[in-house]
């Protein structure tokens, strides 16, 4: 007989509900308190546009965004991207779950439009009620933009390495090609680069820059974006360009 994925147990799943059910009383007065006290975030595209211009990068428009890079991104990040309002809350209360019985801090839940608010109006700040700040203004966010508005300017303004920003700078950087042209490998590379730029900068460790990468692919497969076949030969490919003229 095949084997069959493991489903949660009943006290997993009881955990978790109970989880979401405690998170929701305890949040949802101050959500409401901070819906009102927070920005209405109409502001929202032009401070993207305003970081961009700092950094000297590209503004996404979202069909510049390849389909593989975004599902990459989606895969490795924030798997129920599509599905959900701002908020996961089943990744987060997977990682309240998680975070409590190992008695540590070592699961985020934060989903790519938190990400996104966090960088814009929060100094990149996940401490005490910042953290609970950046989940109104996602949802707020997801009020007004589309998904694939928020995947381009997430793209268009995330760190991607030592003083780099933006995946079209690191695409020209690190492949000396234009983000339109990269193969499956490199579109995983850069998913994987924007979880920890300094740690995984493939021009300055293209150790774990690889490591990462296989990661991404792996998490791709199972998603569905790619088969198993298409990741192995991904994970063959050099983690950066041969030194030459760039094109892009």
């Amino acid at each position: 007989m095949g084997s069959h994925p493991r489903l949660p147990t009943p006290v997993n799943i009881r955990r978790i509900g109970a989880v979401i059910a405690v998170l929701a009383a305890v949040v949802a007065p101050v959500v409401v308190t901070l819906w009102v006290s927070t920005p209405d975030v109409s502001d929202v595209q032009a401070r993207v546009a305003a970081v961009t211009r700092e950094h000297g990068v590209a503004l996404l428009r979202p069909d510049q965004v390849p389909d593989l890079l975004a599902q990459a991104v989606v895969a490795t990040e924030d798997s129920r991207f599509y599905s959900h309002h701002g908020l996961d809350t089943v990744g987060l209360a997977r990682a309240v779950v998680y975070d409590a019985t190992n008695r540590c801090l070592c699961e985020g839940g934060s989903t790519i439009t938190q990400q996104l608010v966090k960088q814009l109006y929060l100094n990149n700040s996940d401490r005490g009620r910042d953290k609970v700040i950046d989940m109104v203004l996602a949802l707020k966010v997801e009020q007004v933009l589309s998904k694939q508005q928020i995947m381009a300017d997430y793209l268009s303004e995330i760190a991607t390495g030592f003083g780099r920003y933006g995946v079209a700078q690191a695409a020209c950087a690190y492949f000396r090609a234009p983000l339109s042209n990269l193969t499956v490998g490199q579109y995983a590379l850069l998913a994987g680069v924007t979880q920890a730029p300094s740690v995984y900068d493939p021009t300055v460790n293209p150790s774990a820059a690889e490591q990462r990468r296989s990661a991404v692919l792996r998490d791709m497969v199972n998603e569905r974006y790619i088969t198993a076949a298409q990741a192995a030969a991904a994970d063959l490919e050099p983690v950066l360009a041969a030194s030459g003229a760039r094109d892009c």
